[in-house]
This record gives structure tokens, C-alpha cells and sequence, in this order.
């Protein structure tokens, strides 16, 4: 663990060239309030505002055509109000070497009534060097203390740690994130999403800091969108019909597409046709198996996300161990109908017994977790890499003390074969193409989709000899 946040307030307050606004929406002055206490803080604040009135606020800031004030089009417009307001009134006025910052955020704390998401965003738009252009960190957070007062104290946590962070951990990006929990547990918050620019983030790529957030359990998950820009999962799910699939994706493959593709026909056609439009399509990447032996390398996953954008899918990176866990993470945000597009030897996996040996609620109760009205999932068919069978439901392997319960699930409908597959690309595996461009082998490109081998050979991706 590195400094207290109090420590961090201090350092900052005892650098003459720090100086800046604090303005808070939603919880107090918090972040403020741990400058203050440091002691020093006249050499830092500049000013301290909370426009707590949404009249106010609209007057300083203006309106948000959504109507919502706990957004990130709010914080931008407070950083770059209360920064603007900075830069022209004191660049003339203060010592040469000062930097100036502008920290905001807005926060739907806990309130008396106890409704709606406790969440917000906090940001901070700085000059790294004197008369620099300015740099900005943005992140969102959910807090889950279950008092008010608790989650006013996390938030001046995180903000403190946040402004020491953008001037002293930039270029280092593991501590860079987890300073931002000095002080506090992910049982108080969880940050889903960082986005930083300008020069001071020079050589940061946003998406690694994010892919940090999942490594260290700081969040459950990310989504990049077809760009690799950074999406806040809410705001992305939100009321939507989602299709998920889970895989490798090292690389993708034809396979790959033809699952993302049926499961799609097979997801859209048992909609409503009002809700045929609401669908979004979501390849996931677990990073589970590897936190788990402490493998984890960013930048291949990276890669991975490199690959499915130029398919033009967005995708998630995840640390869900099991389906189970991956459909609570898709439940909190999307209110409608979810399918999952797995493989059938996946689908034998979920219905193994010993899978679930030490797990308090077992099999049943990973199924029910997995199974909500809402959710099936669609059964790709698998060709056995020994024998070329091709298995599907009715020919997996299960123990014979499920079938009964595998019958309920299809009977039920919560598990469905997908039988328009394409027949040549069954017997695909993403593992011996892979190795086929680790060992520079001929052909491997007829395996994957265009857009996959151009990226791989342009960016030179899992060892592959480069087209310079």
C-alpha cells in the first residue's frame, strides 16, 4: 500500500506550482474537505464550489439535454468551465511555474430515500508543465458503503488520490491504478472506466489502464467499443437485448464469426418485433484462468480487442470465472432479454458436477443463477478434434443422473441448438491457427476472416512476420 491519502493531500499542498478548483456535485466537499485538513491548502486552492441546486448548476454549467446530472457530459462541462475560468483570470496573474487543474465530480450518492444507483463521475483537467496544453483523467465509479456518509468519505478518498496520481504515477501504469484505492476496498467502490488524454498521457493507451482495473479485480468488466475507445458498461446495456459470446479470440477465426453471426439470426428472430432493433452483440474475453496463475500480459489482450474492432464487434474483457457469473454482471445493467452462443463442449463443462466441488450453492445453484427468465443460451455444434464427430445437445456427454434435468432445460427452452452453421468451418480451432502464425506456416490466413490476417500481419500480433 503507498501513501494515505491525507499523505498525498499534503505533498500536494506543499508544491508551489499545484493550483487549482475543486468543484463537487453530490457529496459534500469531500475532496476539498482532505486538502483542507492536510494543512497548506491555501498554496493549492484556488477555489472550492458545490453547486448543489440543480438551478445553480444549470446556471454555471448549462443544461444536459438528457436531463441527468450524474453523467459524463456534466463533469466535462464543469472541468472545462472551472479550468477555462483558471487559465484566463490567473496565467497572468500567478508565478510562471505554476500548473493549473481544474478537479470536478458529480455523484448520486446514497440519499434519505435510499432509490436509484449509487454512482458518479469524478475527473481532473491539468497542466503536467507550465504553460502546457491540458491533460485529463475521467473515471466511473459505483459505491457500495450503505450510508451516505460513508460514501461522501470514499469519494474524498478517491479524488485526493486521484490528483496525486495524474502528477506522479502517469508513466507507471500498475500503480497508477492502484493508488487510486489507497485507503479504500472494492467492498466501498469499484471504478468501471478510465479514460485519460493529452500530453501528459503521451504513450497511455486508456484501454490498458482499463484492462489494469479487470487484471486487479477493481471492476468486473470492460467494454471497448468498435474505435477501442473506452464504453461505460450502464450506459452501453442499458434496456438492451444482448447476445453474448464468450471466447479466445486468439485469433478470431471464421468459426468465431459464424457463432457471433448465427447466434445473432437465431437471438433476433425470437424477439418481439419492437425489440428486434434493441440488440447489441458482445464477444467476451475472461482474463479468469490467467489471474488465477498470474499470467496475465495486457497488451495481448490488447491485441485481441485490436482484432474484434476491426471485425467492427465491440467487446468485453472480463475476470467472471463461469457463465453464471458473466450473466449477474449482464443482469445488473440490461433489463431485457440475454443469450449466450457457446459451444456444446462448454455447455458439457456447465453440466459437470465436479466443476462445482467447494462452491457453497453447487451445480443447482449456479444453474439458477445462470438461467434467469430472461436468459438461454444457443449451442453451437463442436467437432471432436479426434474423432471429427460433430456433437450437439442430444449428443454431448452428460452424466445420466442429469439427463433428466438436461431435458428440463431444453423442454424449457433455455438451451436451443443452433442448426444453420456453416459446415466448413466447424472444425476450426483458434489454438492451431494460432500456432500456425507462431511458426510463420503457410495458409493459416484462409482460416480467419480478411480484416483479422491483415491486422495481425500489419501490427506483427502473436509473433507473426510483419507485411512492413
Amino acid at each position: 500500500m503507498g501513501q494515505s491519502p491525507r499523505q498525498k493531500a499534503l505533498e500536494i499542498n506543499l508544491n508551489p506550482n499545484i493550483y487549482g478548483t475543486f468543484a463537487e456535485i453530490g457529496a459534500g466537499q469531500e475532496v476539498a474537505r482532505h486538502f483542507f485538513r492536510a494543512g497548506g491548502a491555501a498554496g493549492t486552492i484556488a477555489k472550492s464550489i458545490s453547486a448543489y441546486d440543480m438551478t445553480m448548476s444549470d446556471a454555471i454549467y448549462g443544461k444536459e439535454s438528457s436531463g441527468r446530472y450524474v453523467c459524463e457530459d456534466r463533469l466535462q462541462k464543469m472541468l472545462d468551465t472551472e479550468y477555462d475560468i483558471l487559465i484566463d483570470r490567473l496565467t497572468n496573474i500567478r508565478h510562471k511555474e505554476t500548473t493549473f487543474f481544474a478537479y470536478a465530480d458529480t455523484v448520486a450518492a446514497k440519499s434519505y430515500k435510499g432509490t436509484g444507483e449509487n454512482h458518479g463521475w469524478i475527473g481532473i483537467k491539468f497542466q503536467h508543465k507550465p504553460k502546457a496544453k491540458p491533460s485529463q483523467a475521467i473515471i466511473h465509479i459505483t459505491m457500495l458503503d450503505a450510508e451516505n456518509i460513508q460514501q461522501q468519505e470514499a469519494i474524498g478518498l478517491l479524488g485526493a488520490n486521484l490528483i496525486y496520481a495524474v502528477y506522479h504515477d502517469v508513466l507507471d501504469r500498475e500503480n497508477f491504478i492502484s493508488g487510486l484505492m489507497d485507503g479504500l476496498t472494492t467492498a466501498r467502490v469499484k471504478i468501471d472506466m478510465i479514460r485519460v488524454s493529452g500530453e501528459a498521457f503521451k504513450g497511455v493507451d486508456s484501454k490498458l489502464l482499463c484492462l489494469e482495473l479487470v487484471k486487479m479485480k477493481l471492476c468486473e468488466a470492460v467494454i471497448f467499443d468498435v474505435d477501442g475507445e473506452v464504453l461505460q458498461a450502464s450506459d452501453v446495456l442499458y434496456k438492451k437485448n444482448v447476445l453474448v459470446v464468450r471466447g479466445g479470440y486468439r485469433p478470431p477465426t471464421n468459426l468465431s464469426l459464424d457463432m457471433l453471426e448465427c447466434g445473432l439470426r437465431k437471438f433476433i428472430n425470437s424477439l418481439e418485433p419492437a425489440e428486434k432493433d434493441n440488440v447489441i452483440v458482445i464477444p467476451e474475453i475472461s482474463m479468469s484462468q490467467l489471474l488465477d496463475r498470474g499470467i496475465v500480459d495486457n497488451e495481448d489482450f490488447l491485441a485481441r480487442v485490436d482484432l474484434l474492432s476491426a471485425l467492427g464487434q465491440k467487446v468485453l474483457i472480463s475476470n467472471s470465472d463461469s457463465y453464471s457469473d458473466l450473466n449477474l454482471f449482464f443482469t445488473k445493467y440490461a433489463k431485457k432479454n440475454i443469450a449466450f452462443v457457446l459451444a456444446s463442449y462448454n455447455l458439457e463443462e456447465i453440466l459437470n458436477q465436479s466443476k462445482y466441488d467447494g462452491l457453497k450453492f453447487g451445480l443447482i445453484g449456479s444453474l439458477g443463477t445462470l438461467f434467469e427468465p430472461h436468459t438461454k443460451l444457443y449451442i453451437y455444434p463442436a467437432c471432436d478434434d479426434q474423432t471429427h464427430e460433430i456433437k450437439t445437445i442430444e449428443t454431448m456427454n452428460v452424466a445420466a443422473e442429469l439427463s433428466f434435468l438436461l431435458l428440463y432445460l431444453i423442454e424449457n427452452h433455455f438451451i436451443e441448438d443452433i442448426t444453420d452453421y456453416n459446415p466448413e468451418v466447424v472444425s476450426i480451432w483458434s489454438r492451431k491457427v494460432l500456432k500456425m502464425i507462431q511458426d510463420g506456416a503457410i495458409g493459416w490466413e484462409k482460416f480467419v476472416p480478411l480484416s483479422v490476417a491483415k491486422t495481425v500481419k500489419t501490427k506483427c500480433l502473436f509473433g507473426a512476420k510483419c507485411d512492413l
